[in-house]
């Protein structure tokens, strides 16, 4: 896969050559290429904005200046050209997965005021945001988004199930995790995680998976109960109901449980 970055700041895109995304480039055969926007400033300075029409702060690039930069790319058919803005929808997983099946992303990093608009709707493909919040520039959406891309092709992760059942790729978040040592400032790990029994530790974590979304994304949660709930097994829905149940927290699946009653979701 090829990445390409147009930015005033190639230097941020060091940061992607750490870690997992560095080992994706350097030992796996995936590019990562940097554009500055200077050399098509058309100008001594370097200067690439301007002041927006209709007055207001801040600076605005310049229409050309995207379009010579982004004609200097080489171009992969297939690919997509990707601009960053608050205003846009946001990055999800599902998104996140239909990326990572294309061979040339193209990110337009812009900063201050953005991207004089006839720009963006000439060249980008597709606009994205990383949540409803406002940065400086594009190039840390960039960088969140070459990471999360990254670690669903092949081979980046040591351990490609790590990403199967990461937060997001089931429907729900991710379980808690505990290590070493056994107790920590008085509290143990959890006896279900220390007694070897893998159908039990498997319930315990997604049941646990569960709570976390209820409470932390109830949207998230809504979802997986109208879509996923009929497709669990008897053990698996009796989590989803002590999840909607606090009263049957703690109590065993009911011999000859029937399975959590579509018709009785709270919404």
């Amino acid at each position: 896969m090829r990445f390409d970055c147009l930015t005033l700041f190639p230097e941020f895109f060091d940061l992607a050559r750490i870690g997992v995304t560095g080992r994706a480039f350097r030992e796996l055969g995936h590019e990562l290429h940097t554009h500055s926007y200077r050399p098509f400033a058309g100008n001594p300075c370097g200067h690439v904005d301007d002041a927006p029409y209709g007055g207001g702060p801040g600076m605005v690039l310049r229409p050309e200046v995207l379009r010579d930069a982004l004609a200097s790319v080489p171009r992969i058919p297939g690919g997509r050209v990707i601009h960053f803005s608050p205003a846009a929808p946001p990055l999800t997983h599902a998104r996140v997965q239909e990326l990572a099946r294309i061979p040339q992303l193209i990110l337009l990093c812009s900063r201050y005021e953005g991207v004089d608009q006839r720009a963006v709707a000439r060249f980008a493909d597709q606009e994205i945001s990383v949540g409803e919040v406002v940065l400086s520039g594009g190039e840390l959406p960039a960088l969140f988004l070459i990471d999360a891309v990254c670690r669903l092709l092949p081979d980046v992760l040591g351990n490609s199930a790590s990403a199967e059942q990461d937060s997001y790729a089931t429907g729900l978040l991710d379980h808690p995790h505990f290590t070493r040592p056994e107790v920590f400032e008085g509290q143990p790990v959890p006896e279900v995680l220390r007694g070897g029994n893998h159908q039990a530790v498997r319930l315990w974590r997604l049941r646990e998976a569960m709570r976390r979304t209820r409470d932390f994304r109830p949207d998230l949660w809504r979802r997986f109960l109208v879509e996923r709930l009929e497709g669990l097994s008897r053990p698996e829905q009796w989590c989803a109901w002590q999840v909607e149940h606090p009263e049957a927290w703690d109590q065993p699946k009911p011999k000859g449980w029937k399975g959590f009653p579509k018709d009785t979701l709270p919404f």
